[in-house]
């Protein structure tokens, strides 16, 4: 039995439609990102609520059913994920969308037999089918499942081509013929495309991996759509296509990359995994003690916070000492690089969880110049984003990546864990230079005992 007449269902898809485009639009900034998210789910919400009074539904209990169990399992993940694990959770997320999506296109397939809409199915379970595959790819890659480096062997090309060319020809069959069988043989072409694009993608490309796959889902719930005679799903699915295609260029771009050297630079060494070896020269490394002393009595300080901060939970500790040293007269700002973490905003989102105030955050091109009237450059868990081997070194993974000028400053300090390289794999030749002093110990026990130390001068 169905409740609404197409014109009020119409309306209401025209209404979530709407709500998804303006909480795309709370995105572009830290500001309203938290009033962006809401925007969506409302409108996500008034999308589900317009289904089930507009549509004739079966198998109701079972549909709330499985709604209940996606709530219980999602709710909880979302709530407790840690800052650090964003990727991998976005990742999960994706590929389970790519997945339904996929899913729902081969259900629909004994139910039609339109060429178009085949044709709209063939693209939902091919494209579908890796982001499913791809994503659980790079969730295993950043959570450590598997190595993080690229995965290359003999014949890897020439089997990412044969898998391709027989899923076309799949996808082809599908269209023709509607079998079922055909269908299934796509879907598993599909799964097995997605785990050879990813395969090859290792270091800091991961992470912009996951945004192209986001734009797969995307397509893929935008063709489910079509399969579905379901507008608000089309929409929906263009948006987040083409949003995730914009995110993944942008990323690209802060990585001075093309899209096809992620996916493609490891079969000729332009991965930015490089090496894991730890070097074994000498750095100057000193006390929190002395540390304090170099910030306390600077006029400038610029803070670049990166990964490590997130690891560390020390984002507090990093905004009490901004305040500690402005106290004191100090001018202090942060830097942010557009792909320091592991996705784009992540350190604007942890440092606004620790109320820093939005105009201290500075983006790489209004900073960079800054550099060089700081006294101090603090770089709290950040490596590759600061590492001059991206202008220096044309042998170097990350050869061409603009980075954050934190070389101009007149004095460099490194709160590092360890000398283990950053998640490009590569050393920091700036740690060896004379005016950089490192810090060892976590970041958050550093950050809080030069705290410490400051108040104490």
């Amino acid at each position: 039995m169905s409740f609404l007449d197409p014109t009020w269902t119409g309306l209401l898809y025209l209404v979530a439609a709407a709500l998804f485009i303006l909480a795309l639009m709370g995105l572009n900034s830290p500001r309203t990102a938290r009033r962006g998210n809401l925007v969506g789910a409302a409108g996500a919400a008034l999308g589900v609520v317009t289904v089930f009074l507009s549509a004739r539904l079966d198998n109701i209990p079972w549909i709330l059913a499985a709604i209940a169990v996606g709530t219980a399992v999602a709710a909880p993940v979302a709530r407790r994920v840690k800052m650090t694990q964003m990727p991998q959770l976005v990742a999960a997320f994706n590929g389970v969308g790519g997945g339904a999506a996929a899913l729902v296109a081969l259900l629909e397939l004994a139910h039609t037999g339109d060429a178009w809409v085949r044709l709209a199915i063939a693209f939902t379970l091919l494209v579908g089918a890796v982001s499913f595959a791809g994503s659980a790819i790079t969730f295993a890659k950043l959570q450590e499942l598997m190595t993080t480096r690229p995965v290359v062997f003999r014949g890897l090309p020439v089997i990412m081509a044969a898998v391709l060319l027989a899923a076309v020809g799949a996808a082809v069959a599908v269209v023709l013929t509607g079998s079922l069988p055909l269908a299934l043989a796509l879907l598993v072409l599909g799964l097995a495309a997605g785990v050879l694009l990813v395969l090859p993608v290792g270091g800091a490309d991961v992470p912009i991996v996951i945004s192209l796959l986001n734009a797969f889902t995307g397509l893929a719930v935008a063709a489910s759509g079509l399969v579905l005679g379901n507008v608000l799903l089309l929409v929906a699915g263009t948006l987040v296509g083409a949003s995730g295609t914009i995110l993944t260029r942008a990323m690209a771009a802060a990585m001075g990359r093309s899209v096809a050297g992620i996916l493609f630079g490891a079969f000729r060494g332009g991965s930015t995994a490089g090496s894991t070896a730890v070097s074994e020269r000498p750095v100057r490394s000193s006390s929190a003690e002395d540390v304090a002393v170099l910030l306390g009595y600077a006029q400038r300080v610029i803070i670049v916070p990166g990964y490590g901060l997130a690891v560390a939970q020390g984002q507090h500790t990093a905004a009490e000492l901004a305040k500690a040293l402005q106290l004191r007269g100090i001018q202090v700002d942060f830097a942010i690089h557009p792909v320091a973490g592991r996705m784009p905003g992540h350190m604007n989102v942890l440092l606004a969880e620790a109320n820093v105030p939005y105009e201290e955050l500075k983006e790489m091109t209004e900073i960079n110049s800054e550099f060089k009237t700081a006294d101090v450059a603090l770089v709290v868990g950040a490596n590759d984003v600061v590492n001059p081997a991206a202008k220096t070194s044309s042998g170097s993974p990350i050869f061409g990546m603009p980075i954050l000028e934190v070389a101009d400053a007149r004095q460099v300090v490194f709160l590092k864990r360890s000398m283990r390289p950053g998640f490009a794999g590569i050393e920091n030749e700036l740690l060896y230079e004379p005016q950089t002093t490192l810090l060892f110990g976590d970041a958050k026990d550093s950050l809080t005992k030069v705290l410490g130390a400051v108040k104490a001068l």
